[in-house]
């Protein structure tokens, strides 16, 4: 029998990880701040939809949420008609949004207070992990919370590592964020000037991606890269929000990023040039129009 779950958040990362839980046979009620995104996730998945996060959040075995910030993770938990405040004690709550260590923590402060299982969850993968159901999460929480949390997750993930106490899942998605923002400035300068030097960038990619150069970026975006093709999910708003979280991070920790707030300044300039929805690839834009 499939456990009750309310799931928050039916954006590009959460309706495909929602509907992951409903074939799994589990029974979904579901909230989205626009509630026709809600609707026809019902209408194509089943389920049932929800005015307010409390209203889905009744009597719920697990609560899970992926929205787009630290204010909507309040809303959606701590605000009025919030989830925390109609859940029951001993049910589970999973965060999926990529937000700030602050907020994990004190979200798992208040669930213990309440009596709940508390997780935060961010995710590696892009919406075509989440597509597929092979997502990487990285978990901070107790120990007891993460067993909680790892049956359900497994429906949608490939990877599920425990990273700490409250708030480590968070901190390990900046140190992930910061590596990509590295790799993705180094892949479009060394395809800038491939492209300057004429040489046959199909070529130049099929060597170098089997030596030490090799990573996911360049395996998955290269070519695109190259192309001028930009439409894969994680869009550079959104990147520009995690560099933030991290740079900000770093900064009460006293740890210099050079790189990385180098690279924010650059997602700004494709920001500047019509590039906010595009993939994070698009990073190269600046080097090659």
């Amino acid at each position: 029998m499939g456990l009750k779950i309310a799931y928050l958040g039916l954006g590009v990362m959460g309706a495909p990880m929602a509907r992951h839980l409903a074939a799994a046979g589990h029974n979904l009620t579901v909230y989205n701040r626009t509630a026709d995104k809600a609707a026809a996730w019902v209408a194509a998945h089943g389920g049932a939809t929800a005015a307010t996060p409390a209203e889905a959040a009744a009597g719920a075995d697990v609560v899970i949420a992926c929205v787009g910030a630290d204010a909507d993770l309040e809303a959606v938990t701590l605000g009025p008609n919030g989830a925390f405040a109609v859940m029951r004690p001993g049910a589970l709550f999973i965060d999926h949004t990529t937000v700030s260590a602050d907020i994990a923590r004190r979200l798992a402060n208040e669930g213990e207070a309440r009596g709940l299982l508390v997780v935060d969850a961010p995710v590696s993968g892009g919406q075509a992990g989440a597509e597929n159901g092979k997502l990487t999460i990285m978990v901070g929480g107790s120990d007891t919370a993460f067993a909680a949390a790892e049956p359900v997750m497994a429906a949608y993930a490939q990877r599920v590592g425990h990273m700490g106490p409250p708030g480590s899942g968070q901190l390990t998605k900046m140190v992930n964020q910061l590596c990509i923002a590295g790799i993705l400035q180094g892949l479009s300068e060394g395809l800038a000037l491939g492209l300057k030097a004429g040489l046959d960038m199909d070529a130049v990619v099929d060597v170098i991606s089997k030596g030490a150069a090799q990573s996911w970026q360049m395996d998955n975006r290269a070519r695109t890269m190259v192309r001028g093709q930009f439409d894969f999910g994680f869009a550079v708003d959104w990147m520009r929000k995690d560099l933030g979280l991290a740079i900000a991070e770093a900064g009460r920790l006293g740890v210099p990023l050079t790189m990385a707030t180098m690279v924010d300044q650059f997602y700004g300039d494709v920001q500047a040039m019509g590039g906010a929805r595009q993939d994070t690839s698009s990073l190269v834009r600046r080097l090659i129009t």
